[in-house]
């Protein structure tokens, strides 16, 4: 388990650094959607705008497992990412929060534009201080060069990662590739899945 994540880490911030500094290189992309076809280390996805799209792997794949979690398991010193939307004053909302497993820790850190939703940012950060209150609990995060202050509220969806196994990417997965190269002929080509067990959306 602990070599699947540091695997998962070492290509993370790869693609990272990659996707943010080599602006002569293939076009990145995220997609999301469900899996309408196998085709042996292939996928046929319809994405989220109704498109078909042909998902083929990269040699020494990963696919990794996003399984539920719940706002307990958000403790002073966990490193998570969340997905959130503007609130009132300096506070965000939080849409959804990941769990990074300790071998995770600093994946992706910091704060920027996301495009889950219109306005939606990630933050990638440590849990400095997490305070209960009546309509949820809200994080205080910090990242290098700066913090935010995030509200987890009761429709806030907490997960966290798994080890995953392809033979679980099965037709009407819901999945997430976060680094794909688009291809010429409008297909992408992927080093990781990240995909919802058991019926779960992934949904950063």
């Amino acid at each position: 388990m602990q070599t699947m994540l540091r695997r998962i880490l070492i290509v993370s911030s790869l693609a990272f650094a990659y996707g943010i500094s080599a602006a002569s290189a293939q076009e990145l992309v995220r997609l999301r959607g469900t899996i309408e076809k196998v085709d042996g280390t292939a996928f046929l996805v319809k994405s989220r705008d109704g498109a078909m799209v042909k998902v083929a792997m990269t040699d020494k794949p990963l696919y990794v497992a996003i399984v539920k979690a719940s706002a307990a398991d958000i403790k002073p010193g966990s490193f998570v990412g969340t997905t959130a939307m503007p609130d009132s004053g300096d506070t965000l909302k939080a849409v959804e929060v990941h769990i990074f497993p300790e071998a995770m820790r600093g994946t992706g850190e910091g704060h920027r534009p996301w495009d889950l939703k219109p306005e939606s940012t990630m933050t990638n950060a440590n849990v400095e201080q997490s305070v209960a209150g009546m309509n949820g609990q809200t994080m205080l995060l910090k990242y290098k060069g700066g913090e935010k202050k995030v509200a987890i509220t009761p429709e806030t969806v907490i997960v966290t990662y798994a080890e995953g196994d392809v033979k679980e990417l099965t037709p009407g997965t819901a999945i997430f590739v976060t680094n794909g190269e688009k291809q010429a002929d409008g297909s992408i080509r992927a080093p990781r899945i990240t995909y919802g067990r058991n019926g779960l959306i992934p949904p950063m």
